[in-house]
């Protein structure tokens, strides 16, 4: 009887859980270039890059999409995500290298268009060589591990000029 109740605990939570994706998903919306609305990127990131989030919230356990617009000479250290990462160029493109030093000569540049995958835990860093914009899609929570804690700049902001 107990495991009875339990299984049936079980299946009404998984079903709510899924009715509660599946109105999410369900939800159709349109953005549009002109319509999206830039904001700072999270403090997480150096600072110079703007996003937009286009799906979800990237600080909830779920799935989300956002854009990261990034300017020439831009730049993110050898870091780390705790979920997978699926990046897809829009404009510009991306210099991206895998490994604990960032080296210019062992990116590998993708070009608009461009489609990464990356499970959790890969070390890689970004070069922007051009005005650049990227989308990032994953399962939050998002954040970013840096390898040498001296390139996290929440760490090295002063406080009146700390970002969300």
């Amino acid at each position: 009887m107990k495991r009875t109740f339990l299984a049936l605990m079980s299946a009404f939570a998984i079903s709510l859980s899924h009715a509660a994706a599946a109105e999410e998903i369900d939800t159709h919306k349109v953005f549009l270039p002109k319509d999206l609305k830039w904001a700072s990127a999270p403090a997480a990131l150096p600072a110079g890059t703007e996003t937009v989030v286009l799906y979800g919230d990237p600080q909830k356990p779920a799935m989300f999409a956002m854009r990261l617009k990034m300017p020439k000479g831009y730049r993110i250290p050898p870091h780390m995500h705790a979920q997978p990462e699926i990046i897809t160029v829009i404009s510009g493109s991306l210099s991206l290298g895998l490994g604990q030093a960032a080296d210019h000569a062992t990116v590998e540049t993708l070009p608009a268009g461009s489609f990464s995958s990356m499970p959790k835990g890969v070390v890689h860093y970004v070069f922007v060589t051009e005005d650049s914009v990227i989308q990032i899609n994953a399962i939050g929570p998002w954040g970013v591990e840096y390898v040498n804690p001296k390139d996290d700049p929440r760490l090295n902001v002063a406080p009146e000029t700390k970002r969300p």
